[in-house]
């Protein structure tokens, strides 16, 4: 799921900058998730590993825009960043944060949908949404969100979704995978985005009991808890 963020201290532009972004994600039959803040303050204090495209406000009360991006960027290296500004002048300052784009306000619907759909092809690029598996029965994608978990048994690897597994030949040592999915034992690659739980020696995962290896656990702890509390 995309997840989006405006961060305006100024509530009507964040809304009329969503009523633009919330129809055309739609349109484009985009799964998202729609956050906003009022400050900069406020967006720091909240899940910031989870964002994946942020339009930002640069003139904002106490922690501007340009030094709250620099903040983000300490611990969320993917998310695209697009500032909102007034003022053309701040357009130079964003390339320490490697901000995508930048909005003049007052806002033209035109301008978003465009910078938007740019943003969009940036993250198709450098999140890949599929796990490929080439055999010599052809090729199989599979979605990575709806993956639970990899388990193998030898030289099988199974990927566990919530519909039927699928098996292939392959070592878990292999897999290129996403920072989310995390090895927890010997056997086992698990999509922390499917951990509900996690006890001394196991975790739940898609509502099974997985086992934890001892050389796992404290890395495993560490990006857990990242990723309940952001």
């Amino acid at each position: 799921m995309l997840e989006v963020v405006c961060c305006d201290d100024e509530k009507e532009m964040r809304k009329a900058l969503m009523r633009i972004i919330e129809p055309e994600l739609q349109l484009q039959g985009i799964e998202y998730q729609l956050r906003e803040f009022s400050s900069g303050e406020e967006l720091l204090s909240s899940r910031l590993e989870s964002i994946d495209l942020l339009f930002l406000d640069i003139e904002m009360k106490a922690l501007d825009g340009i030094e709250t991006a620099k903040q983000l960027r300490k611990i969320n290296q993917h998310a695209v960043i697009i500032f909102v500004t007034a003022f053309a002048d701040f357009v130079f300052q964003g390339y320490e944060v490697k901000a995508l784009n930048y909005i003049l306000k007052p806002y033209g619907e035109k301008k978003i949908v465009e910078v938007l759909h740019k943003a969009l092809d940036e993250l198709e690029t450098a999140h890949p949404k599929y796990f490929v598996i080439e055999q010599k029965s052809g090729i199989t994608r599979v979605a990575l969100k709806e993956i639970c978990y990899f388990t193998s048994d030898r030289r099988i690897v199974t990927i566990v979704t919530a519909k039927d597994p699928i098996t292939f030949y392959g070592k878990l040592n292999d897999l290129v995978l996403p920072d989310h999915f995390l090895r927890i034992h010997n056997r086992y690659v698990v999509n922390l985005h499917y951990v509900d739980q996690v006890e001394a020696g196991s975790l739940t995962c898609n509502q099974e009991q997985l086992p934890i290896s001892r050389k796992y656990r404290q890395s495993l702890m560490v990006s857990f808890a990242k990723n309940m509390l952001g």
